[in-house]
């Protein structure tokens, strides 16, 4: 560890890699709320979250189990598709609140180009929120609907082995691979419904 006169130890979660404290000054002098996406390998969990004198406050929050509870989602949680789906859930769930308005924040991750963070940003976007953006770094309508993952079950498709391996949980779930576009897109369609009609419920948050 370095030492001197003019060294300070950084902030616990800073040093565990979990706060970038320089940007989230920056996000929180914005005065504007945070739209914050967590993922792991199994899960999407995208919220909005404000700064408040006693700490963050989580003022919507859409995670990607919601899909597979209120809409009839069968694919993995983790992956691109759901991700927007995550995003988009979340988005209309701020704008029902009156929320019109974020910036992202990303945390420690890195702005790759089409990563997951982007898919849920643009389901955000496409919900009606405000939330400053590059184009550049949006994935791909197709890679958001799946379509990616549907060519690569067909040209596996030819080995059984390989493509039992590979979709073991689509085929769990009883939802072919190579359907996974199709399926976006109906539950995508039952996510947007609910928020038209006024729905019964639409989760927490």
């Amino acid at each position: 560890m370095a030492k001197g006169s003019s060294y300070s130890v950084p902030y616990r979660r800073r040093r565990e890699g979990k706060t970038d404290y320089r940007k989230r000054k920056a996000l929180i002098l914005s005065r504007k709320p945070r739209l914050v996406v967590r993922g792991s390998l199994k899960n999407i969990i995208v919220q909005i979250i404000a700064a408040k004198p006693h700490g963050d406050e989580v003022l919507v929050s859409a995670h990607s189990r919601e899909l597979l509870k209120n809409y009839g989602w069968k694919a993995p949680r983790g992956n691109l598709p759901a991700a927007y789906l995550t995003g988009l859930l979340c988005g209309l769930k701020a704008k029902a609140k009156g929320i019109k308005e974020a910036v992202l924040d990303i945390g420690l991750h890195s702005p790759t180009k089409g990563a997951r963070v982007f898919a849920a940003l643009k389901g955000v976007l496409d919900a009606g929120l405000n939330v400053p953006h590059g184009e550049e770094k949006l994935p791909d309508e197709k890679r958001i609907q799946g379509v990616h993952i549907a060519q690569c079950a067909k040209m596996l498709s030819a080995s059984t082995e390989r493509y039992m391996a590979a979709f073991s949980k689509y085929l769990e779930n009883k939802i072919p691979p190579e359907s996974l576009p199709e399926h976006f897109a109906e539950v995508k369609k039952a996510i947007i419904a609910a928020f038209k009609s006024g729905g019964k419920s639409h989760g927490g948050g």
